[in-house]
């Protein structure tokens, strides 16, 4: 399989992506739709996806490694099945909503002003993960690792400190009731 390092890329289909049969590296792509594509054995390195369509694309086996999305729709996207070897993406402006993570180790992740509504984080290690004005309305969270994550600035998540490994997180006093749902019990401010 070729390489292609530092590029650019505009308006590309899964269609186009696959038909290149290459491993991109440093390379950046702009205004792209991949929804409901195959984008399967392929490896980012160090790629950048602005203004891309992800929706309910469908990527096993894909290499995901110290990627960057920005302004990305990614909807419906089930990470879990992407490659684990090296696996680190960070999430600028992305809708996220309903996107799987299940079992991901993405210590250190970024997810900046993300609508991740609905997203799955079960089993996954977030550890020292920044969530900075996120949208995390019934999102997951079962046996996740957030050991120094920071939810100071998201809202509307639910997580259960039983459940959930939190030691050293941080939550600004807004955020409070999320932790105390399974409590049944009112937070007044």
């Amino acid at each position: 399989m070729q390489i292609i390092e530092e590029q650019t890329f505009t308006q590309l289909t899964a269609d186009d992506l696959r038909a290149k049969k290459a491993s991109f590296e440093n390379c950046t792509f702009h205004n792209c739709d991949f929804s409901s594509g195959q984008l399967y054995d392929i490896v980012f390195t160090t790629c950048q996806f602005i203004n891309c369509v992800f929706t309910d694309c469908n990527i096993p086996n894909t290499g995901l490694q110290n990627i960057s999305f920005k302004n990305c729709q990614l909807a419906g996207v089930d990470f879990s099945k992407a490659s684990k070897f090296l696996f680190e993406v960070h999430f600028d402006d992305c809708l996220l909503d309903k996107a799987i993570f299940y079992q991901k180790k993405n210590k250190g992740a970024k997810f900046s002003n993300c609508s991740l509504k609905g997203t799955d984080f079960t089993e996954a290690d977030l550890s020292n993960a920044i969530f900075d004005h996120c949208d995390l309305n019934q999102a997951a969270f079962d046996r996740t690792q957030l050991k120094g994550a920071d939810f100071s600035t998201s809202y509307n998540y639910t997580i259960d400190p039983d459940l959930n490994f939190i030691k050293k997180a941080k939550f600004s006093i807004h955020g409070l009731a999320g932790l105390l749902t399974k409590y049944d019990i009112v937070v007044k401010g």
